[in-house]
């Protein structure tokens, strides 16, 4: 029930606070990281055959994306020291999202599958408080986005991913995850053609399922109506 309570519980929150309507602008985005309810102190470990379906799940509800489907591949840098910051922020490698952004990454994942590939995640859901810590290290709105107005990782509806084949093999994307420099821009060419592939198949098959990509980072991608969903702050429990 671990994941299921957790679920339930940020559920609530989402299902007041975000109703998507045409011409519906932004919620408010507060000045410092929200609160949210915390989870259980002792949650307990849910089975996906007693977890509630997707589908019976409000869109803006947090789920575990391991929960609800095993065909994806993790490398959650953000928990451990190999990322840009060179400190771990996580205490331990979950990957969160709302639920209309997991329903947009697993059917885009069925497309990956059918060619021999899949989805690589480096980063899911973030908390805002994390967001100020990377904020501090690298205060440029180019790269990280500013934790006052919060960004689409706080807001459950940003992934920055890649495409590995199924033996777990990435394919060349031309730089590492969290390169900044041009190299990483979707608008830079002077790739060999096989990486330019690469980033065009991520690019392109991502976005038939609603998914923008970023000009500066080839990995990040942000689900179009996540804009909408108010910032969040809390902190998934870890196994013992």
């Amino acid at each position: 029930m671990r994941h299921l309570v957790l679920a339930l519980c940020v559920a609530l929150l989402g299902a007041f606070s975000c109703r998507e309507q045409p011409g519906q602008a932004p919620d408010p985005v507060p000045e410092e990281p929200a609160k949210l309810p915390t989870p259980p102190e002792e949650p307990v470990h849910d089975t996906l055959e007693t977890l509630p379906a997707l589908e019976t799940l409000p869109d803006t509800a947090f789920v575990r994306l391991a929960d609800y489907s095993s065909e994806f591949a993790y490398d959650l840098r953000y928990a451990t020291e190999n990322n840009f910051m060179k400190a771990r922020v996580y205490e331990c490698p979950e990957c969160y999202t709302r639920v209309r952004t997991a329903k947009a990454l697993i059917a885009a994942n069925r497309e990956f599958l059918q060619q021999g590939l899949r989805l690589r995640f480096f980063d899911c859901y973030r908390p805002n408080s994390v967001q100020y810590l990377m904020w501090e290290k690298v205060p440029n709105p180019q790269y990280v986005a500013n934790p006052v107005k919060g960004s689409i990782h706080n807001r459950g509806g940003a992934v920055d991913l890649t495409l590995e084949t199924l033996e777990g093999e990435p394919l060349d994307m031309g730089t590492d995850f969290d390169f900044f420099g041009r190299r990483a821009y979707h608008d830079f060419t002077g790739l060999p053609q096989e990486v330019l592939e690469n980033r065009t198949l991520l690019r392109e098959t991502l976005g038939r399922h609603g998914f923008l990509p970023v000009r500066t980072e080839w990995w990040h991608y942000n689900l179009g109506v996540a804009s909408r969903y108010p910032v969040a702050d809390f902190r998934w429990p870890c196994a013992p």
